[in-house]
C-alpha cells in the first residue's frame, strides 16, 4: 500500500469521512479567531497589568556586554517495534552544538549521542521504562556538556514525572530494562540535582518546553482559559521578557520515588524540593519568533550577569526566520524523530541474520518477527 503523499492527504480515507470532517472547517475557524481577537482586544491592558507586576521590560535592561556564549541543544526519542513474537525497544539521545560565532571553536563537530537496543517479551511497561531510560541518557549528556549554555527539550519537571511513572512500576516490566534504569538511578539523580541547581558559574542549564498548559501569568490578567506562551506570543514584542517569578510545581501524589530506598529516595525527594524553587522567564527573542518560556535556577534567574548569558545565547539560536526553536533543539529534535524510521530497518536485518544462520524452516522466523501492526 503506497503512503499517502502530500499532495493527497485523504487518498485512504472514505470521501463520506473526508466531507465530514471538511464541513465543519469554519466553525473551527470562527472559535479560533474568537480567541485570538479577545487576546488582541486586551492587548494594552494585559502589557499595563504585567508592567503594574513589575515582569514586562526589554531585554536591553539586563544584557549589557556581548561575550557570544557557546550552546547546545539536548533531546532524546523512543521507538518500540512490537512483533509477533516479541518487541524490540530502542532509546537514543543527542546532544547538538549551537550556532558559534567565526571566532570561537566547535566542541563538537558532530553530535553527540547515547542510544540502547533490547529485544524483550511483551509488557505494558516497556514504553514507561523505555522513556524513563532515555531521560537518564538525556541528563547524562546535558551533564556532561562543556557548552556555556545547555538546552534541554521539554520542561525541567518532565524527568521527575517520567522516571516515578516507571519506577512505581519497575518490578513489572521486563528484567533487562528494570535492571538497566535502576542501575542508571545514582548517578541520574546526581546530575538532575545538578542541572536544577546549576550552581556552576561557567555553566547554565534551561529547559524550554514546547507544548505547555501552563497559566500562572492569565490567571493574573484575567484571561484563565488562555494558556501563557499563546497570550504572550501576541502581547509581547521582540527583545521583551516577562518574568522571572516563581515555578509553581504541579506535583501529583506519586512523586515519591516509590521504586527507589534508603539514600537513593532521599536524594528524589531532594531533586523535587528542587523543583519548587525553579523561576520562569518568558522571553520573545526577535518580532518573527514566538515568545519562549523559559526554565531555570533561582541561582541563573536572580544574577544579572548569568541572565544576560542565558539571553545572549537565545538570542544568538533564534536568529533563523524559518525555525520557531532555538537552532540546536530544532536539529537535536529532527535527529532523534528518525529513531521510529531506524527500528523497523534493525527490525529487518535482524531477520535477515535470523534466518541465514538456521537450518530449520526460515517461514517460522519471518513470521515471528512480523510486526503485527498493518506496514505502509
Amino acid at each position: 500500500m503506497e503512503p499517502a503523499s502530500s499532495e493527497s492527504p485523504f487518498q485512504d480515507l472514505p470521501e463520506g469521512l473526508v466531507e465530514e470532517m471538511l464541513s465543519q472547517y469554519k466553525s473551527l475557524g470562527q472559535k479560533l479567531s474568537d480567541a485570538m481577537e479577545e487576546v488582541r482586544g486586551s492587548r494594552n491592558k494585559i502589557r499595563e497589568s504585567l508592567k503594574s507586576h513589575k515582569l514586562l521590560k526589554d531585554d536591553a535592561t539586563i544584557i549589557r556586554s556581548h561575550i557570544h556564549p557557546t550552546s547546545c541543544g539536548v533531546d532524546g526519542s523512543y521507538a518500540i517495534e512490537r512483533l509477533l513474537s516479541t518487541d524490540i525497544a530502542a532509546m537514543a539521545a543527542v546532544a547538538v552544538e549551537g550556532l558559534t560565532p567565526p571566532s570561537e571553536n566547535r566542541y563538537r563537530p558532530r553530535p553527540d549521542h547515547l542510544s540502547k537496543v533490547f529485544t524483550v517479551p511483551h509488557n505494558e511497561t516497556t514504553s514507561l521504562v523505555v522513556r524513563a531510560i532515555m531521560i537518564t541518557m538525556e541528563l547524562e549528556l546535558a551533564a556532561k556538556s562543556p557548552h556555556d549554555v545547555v538546552l534541554l527539550d521539554g520542561s525541567l519537571s518532565t524527568p521527575a514525572i517520567h522516571l516515578n511513572q516507571a519506577l512505581s512500576r519497575v518490578n513489572e516490566a521486563p528484567s533487562e530494562l528494570s535492571e538497566l534504569l535502576v542501575s542508571r538511578m545514582g548517578a541520574t539523580l546526581q546530575t538532575y540535582g545538578e542541572i536544577l541547581a546549576s550552581k556552576r558559574s561557567d555553566k547554565i542549564y534551561a529547559g524550554l518546553p514546547k507544548y505547555t498548559s501552563r497559566n500562572e501569568l492569565s490567571n493574573i490578567i484575567g484571561l484563565s482559559r488562555h494558556e501563557d506562551r499563546a497570550v504572550l506570543s501576541q502581547v509581547m514584542k521582540g527583545g521583551e521578557i516577562v518574568g522571572p517569578f516563581e515555578y509553581r510545581l504541579q506535583q501529583t501524589p506519586d512523586w515519591n520515588f516509590s521504586g527507589l530506598t534508603g539514600e537513593l529516595k532521599d536524594k528524589g525527594l531532594e531533586v523535587i524540593s528542587q523543583l519548587r524553587a525553579l523561576s520562569v522567564i518568558y522571553y520573545r527573542p526577535a518580532e518573527h519568533f514566538p515568545t519562549i518560556r523559559i526554565e531555570v535556577s533561582p541561582g541563573v534567574s536572580s544574577n544579572p550577569s548569568r541572565l544576560s548569558i542565558l539571553l545572549e545565547s537565545l538570542q544568538l539560536q533564534c536568529a533563523a526566520a524559518s525555525i520557531m526553536e532555538p537552532y540546536p533543539l530544532y536539529m537535536a529534535d529532527r535527529m532523534v524523530k528518525h529513531l521510529s524510521t531506524a527500528v523497523p530497518v534493525i527490525r529487518r536485518a535482524t531477520t535477515q541474520e535470523m534466518a541465514s544462520k538456521t537450518t530449520d524452516d526460515v517461514g517460522d522466523i519471518f513470521l515471528a518477527m512480523h510486526g503485527y501492526r498493518t506496514e505502509s
